[in-house]
């Protein structure tokens, strides 16, 4: 199966709303939660939503308002069911 790719925005304004100290903690949840062959973590350039917080995105939806107080909570709430799903089997 094919890695899918989540998108953490490096942008300017991500960049001085944290996103150096999410990154970290977004690899460490990786792990813990065994992601590392289904998902590959990138950088991206700007995600155009500057004025929402620190922004993720995986397939086409975007997970705004991040930061690094709630970056745990973000990722299992909202952005880790979505990976879980999407990556089930199509035959399933």
């Amino acid at each position: 199966m094919a890695k899918q790719n989540l998108y953490l925005c490096m942008g300017s304004a991500c960049h001085q709303m944290g996103v150096y100290e999410v990154l970290p903690k977004l690899q460490e949840l990786i792990a813990e939660y065994q992601l590392e062959n289904r998902i590959e973590l990138k950088g991206s350039f700007c995600l155009e939503t500057c004025s929402s917080g620190i922004v993720m995105k995986y397939q086409d939806q975007h997970f705004i308002n991040i930061s690094p107080k709630n970056i745990e909570d973000k990722f299992v709430g909202e952005i880790l069911p979505i990976i879980q799903n999407s990556n089930l089997p199509l035959n399933s």
